[in-house]
């Protein structure tokens, strides 16, 4: 069984179900390739007391059937016996069937449980039956539901207003990987891939394992870039739509805010985001908005001195915002699309664009770093309303000792130097800055950049906090 990499939180959360002292419904979810699957098997070694794995696409005698085949492994019921005519029935037999069982947790896996609530097939309400009068009445039974389908899993589960309202004892939502984890999983293949590397390949792959294990180790990012995104059978090239439809019914809204949030990089407000997505409004604006947010591909923050009101939403999802930078419009015919523009001004200004994103994702690493994690603060961005000054601050951390941390994000091959141009930019904004917002607390300019710092007299005077990308990786 291969070993997990990273996930040591999520491990010990899973494992430590066993110590419960009441029965358990917990309910895993995150957006598709992300290991919820292999992480549940993994903590549990694989030993269930039932495991079912919903099929995709078929009506409910087909469904039934499949859990009748499942049934039959861990019972001594045999294949002769009819699977049941409905989910009730099921249910029921999975009750006799635990019941028998003499493990002192006994453990039900159901696995890609939308799948499992076909039309009109009553699965619901089987479920809520299940759990409520006879599970929950019991403190041995731990139940774990999975899913890829978003929507369902937020609002028919984990918001059900039914009889589940409130059932879900434990949720977990699965992230991707850090890059602390990224480099641990390369580590673990043998890769002989610097952080320089790692970033080129998180800043297009996001933490995704599944993506991740598509990478040969044999190639360099680039090279692997161009294989998996450009080449005519490039697994990337037509993962887009797929993931966006596996995961949300009628996806082309969610498509839609995606790709208008795509071309705005600071985030667009909810009024913005139906406006230029064409959305009508009403509540399934809010829907959608929350089922991409919960499965990380946007992030909503406020705007330094904005209220909440007020609210930016902001694509984070590096694969998306690659495939709709690069992927969309490239012919198939481009097979060296990317190898062939290395260093060109196109894919320069992508990579300091993905770079900050990748630095919104590890705040938490740069606020380690920063030696203020046990500091109150307040992660947010801040652009100027005066437009002759265009001043704006994408990463901007607000400490309750009295601190402001101005974080300027560059991304380089080389250690980056700060010339007289960029020093009268960097003095403009500060200066802004503490104009605009009246602010009395102390602003520390932070460079977070790729190798660090040269040295000379504009870092001296400007810099209070200069980190490099190893930062990122603690």
């Amino acid at each position: 069984m291969s070993k997990v990499v990273g996930r040591q939180k999520e491990l010990s959360i899973l494992k430590g179900l066993k110590d419960s002292t009441s029965s358990v419904f917990m309910a895993v979810y995150g957006r598709r390739r992300v290991g919820k699957t292999f992480l549940i098997r993994q903590a549990f070694g694989n030993n269930f007391d039932f495991y079912l794995t919903g099929m995709s696409n078929v009506n409910l005698p087909q469904q039934l059937a499949n859990f009748h085949a499942s049934f039959v492994k861990y019972s001594s019921a045999t294949k002769e016996n009819q699977p049941a005519d409905d989910w009730f029935t099921a249910f029921q037999q999975l009750s006799a069937l635990l019941e028998s069982s003499k493990s002192k947790k006994k453990i039900v896996f159901l696995d890609e449980l939308p799948w499992l609530d076909t039309a009109q097939s009553n699965f619901i309400p089987a479920l809520e039956h299940f759990w409520n009068s006879w599970a929950s009445a019991r403190n041995d039974v731990i139940l774990i539901v999975c899913g890829s389908a978003a929507s369902w899993m937020i609002n028919k589960l984990i918001n059900n207003r039914g009889g589940l309202h409130n059932r879900v004892t434990h949720r977990m939502r699965l992230e991707p990987f850090t890059l602390k984890e990224c480099e641990a999983f390369f580590k673990s293949k043998k890769a002989a891939y610097d952080q320089y590397q790692i970033i080129q390949l998180y800043m297009v792959l996001g933490g995704i394992p599944f993506y991740l294990e598509q990478v040969d180790v044999q190639q360099s990012a680039a090279q692997n870039i161009n294989r998996l995104c450009f080449e005519k059978d490039g697994m990337l090239r037509t993962e887009f739509d797929n993931l966006y439809r596996s995961l949300f019914d009628n996806a082309d809204k969610h498509i839609a805010v995606i790709e208008v949030l795509s071309k705005k990089a600071k985030g667009l407000t909810r009024a913005e985001i139906m406006k230029g997505a064409k959305l009508p409004s009403g509540g399934s604006v809010t829907r959608i908005l929350r089922e991409l947010e919960e499965s990380n591909f946007i992030r909503r923050y406020v705007s330094y001195g904005k209220k909440e009101r007020n609210s930016l939403f902001q694509l984070i999802d590096l694969y998306s915002l690659f495939y709709l930078k690069f992927l969309k419009r490239t012919s198939v015919l481009d097979i060296n699309n990317w190898i062939n523009g290395l260093d060109s001004p196109e894919q320069r200004s992508w990579s300091g664009y993905a770079f900050e994103q990748v630095c919104l994702l590890h705040t938490n690493e740069i606020k380690e770093a920063l030696g203020i994690t046990g500091v109150t603060t307040i992660t947010s961005s801040w652009k100027s309303s005066e437009t002759d000054r265009g001043a704006q601050i994408d990463l901007l951390i607000d400490r309750r000792d009295q601190v402001i941390n101005i974080c300027e994000v560059k991304f380089s091959i080389n250690k980056f130097t700060i010339d007289k141009k960029y020093a009268e930019e960097l003095r403009n904004k500060k200066n802004a800055f503490r104009q605009e917002t009246k602010t009395r607390k102390a602003i520390f300019l932070t460079m977070i950049t790729t190798f660090g710092l040269k040295r000379n007299n504009y870092t001296d005077e400007l810099v209070q906090n200069d980190l490099s990308m190893d930062v990122l990786f603690s």
